[in-house]
C-alpha cells in the first residue's frame, strides 16, 4: 500500500476520521502533542538521547545504525499497538493512519514503511509536528469576531457559555482548555494543567473549528485574565479580546456569594486555606487571618464574603482598564445566577 504525504490542512481534516500516531519519544509527546493523537514512540527517551549523542559525536551513519538496531526490536510490537489503536478508535474497514514525528523525517518514515508492509493505508504529515506548530501560531495572528461574557466572581459565566452553545452559538471554554478556573482557587477539582505549548495546540484547534462555521457570528468567550493558572492567552488573541464586545452580568452580591459558596464549599478546610494563603500579600494580613479563621470555624460563607470583595475589586480594575470601555461594555441586569440561562444576548451590541 503506497504511503502518501499530506499537508497540514489535509492532516487536520484526516485526523477527524483516522487515528493520528505521534511517533516521537514519550517525553516529547508528554510535553505537547496534536490534540487527540496517540503516542506510538519508535524510540524511548533514553534511546532517542543515545541516537542524538551518536549523531553529534560520530555522525549520521553511526546514528542511523543505532536507530535501526532499536527499531528492529520493536517492529512486531509497533504493528500490534497500531492495530489496537485503530480498533480502539472505532475504525472500520482498511486500517488507516496519519503519522508524524518531529520534522516528518526518518521516524515517521520508518513507521509508515512498516505499517504499509502490512497493507495499511498511511498518510505522513509533511514537515511533522514542527509544521503543525507553525500552523498553531499562525491561528493567533488571524482576526476573529469575539463576544465576551463578563461579570464579577460567582456570576455563573461558564454555565451561561454552555447555554449559549445549546442555542447554537460558537463558544470556546478557555478554562476547560487550561484545566483551571482562573483564580487562586482555580485548580481545585481540576486535572493537572497542560504546558503552555499544549494549551496553545488545544486553543488553535478550537479557534479553527469555530471560525470555519461562524459565518459572521461571534465566537463567545469568558472575559478572562491574561493568565489562567500557569498558562497564558497568546498576546495577539488577548489584545483582540480586550477590544471585543463585552456583556457584563450584573448579579447581586448576595446571589453571587451563595453561588460561590456552593461551588467551592465542598472542598476541605485545608485545601481552601492553602488557596487563601496564595493571595495573602495582596489580600492583606488582617483579611487573610480573618478568612482563615472563618474556615477553621466552618464559616464558609463568611470566608467567601471576604474573598468576593477582594476579587470584585480586581475585576473592576481590569474591566475599566480598557481604552474603549464605553463603546464595548453592555451591562446585563440579572436577578440571580440561574436567571442568566434565559438571557438572549445581542452580539451586535
Amino acid at each position: 500500500m503506497p504511503i502518501e504525504k499530506t499537508d497540514i490542512g489535509e492532516f487536520i481534516e484526516r485526523s477527524k476520521s483516522f487515528p493520528v500516531l505521534d511517533v516521537r519519544s514519550p517525553a516529547e509527546y508528554a510535553h505537547a502533542h496534536f490534540p487527540g493523537a496517540y503516542s506510538l514512540p519508535i524510540f524511548n527517551n533514553e534511546q532517542r538521547a543515545a541516537i542524538g549523542t551518536a549523531y553529534k559525536q560520530q555522525g549520521r551513519a553511526v546514528a542511523v545504525d543505532i536507530g535501526l538496531s532499536y527499531f528492529s526490536e520493536e517492529m512486531k510490537s509497533v504493528q500490534k499497538k497500531a492495530l489496537e489503536i485503530f480498533e480502539a478508535h472505532e475504525g472500520e474497514g482498511l486500517p488507516t493512519f496519519v503519522v508524524h514525528c518531529w520534522r516528518g523525517g526518518m521516524r515517521s518514515g520508518a513507521i509508515a514503511w512498516l505499517l504499509s508492509l502490512y497493507g495499511y493505508k498511511v498518510y505522513v504529515l509533511d514537515g511533522g509536528y514542527k509544521s503543525f506548530r507553525r500552523w498553531v501560531l499562525d491561528q493567533f495572528e488571524k482576526k476573529y469576531l469575539f463576544s465576551l461574557l463578563g461579570g464579577f466572581t460567582g456570576s455563573g459565566k461558564t454555565e451561561l457559555l454552555y447555554e449559549l452553545e445549546k442555542q447554537g452559538k460558537k463558544i470556546i471554554d478557555l478554562e476547560r482548555l487550561a484545566n483551571h478556573k482562573g483564580s487562586a482557587f482555580g485548580a481545585l477539582g481540576m486535572e493537572k494543567q497542560p504546558s503552555q505549548e499544549m494549551f496553545e495546540n488545544r486553543l488553535a484547534i478550537k479557534l479553527w473549528e469555530a471560525s470555519k462555521t461562524a459565518t459572521g457570528d461571534p465566537i463567545w468567550l469568558e472575559d478572562e485574565s491574561r493568565h489562567i493558572g500557569i498558562v497564558h492567552i497568546p498576546n495577539t488573541m488577548w489584545e483582540q479580546m480586550r477590544s471585543s464586545q463585552l456583556y457584563f452580568l450584573e448579579i447581586p452580591q448576595e446571589e453571587r456569594l451563595e453561588y460561590i459558596t456552593g461551588e467551592y464549599g465542598k472542598f476541605s478546610t485545608a485545601e481552601l486555606s492553602a488557596c487563601v494563603l496564595k493571595i495573602q500579600k495582596r489580600l492583606g494580613g488582617l483579611e487573610t487571618q480573618n478568612a482563615v479563621n472563618h474556615l477553621k470555624n466552618n464559616e464558609i460563607k463568611e470566608c467567601f464574603a471576604i474573598l468576593l470583595r477582594y476579587y470584585d475589586k480586581l475585576y473592576q480594575h481590569s474591566l475599566m482598564n480598557r481604552e474603549n470601555i464605553s463603546q464595548i461594555l453592555h451591562k446585563v441586569p440579572c436577578k440571580s445566577v440561574s436567571s442568566t440561562n434565559s438571557l438572549a444576548l445581542d452580539p451586535t451590541g
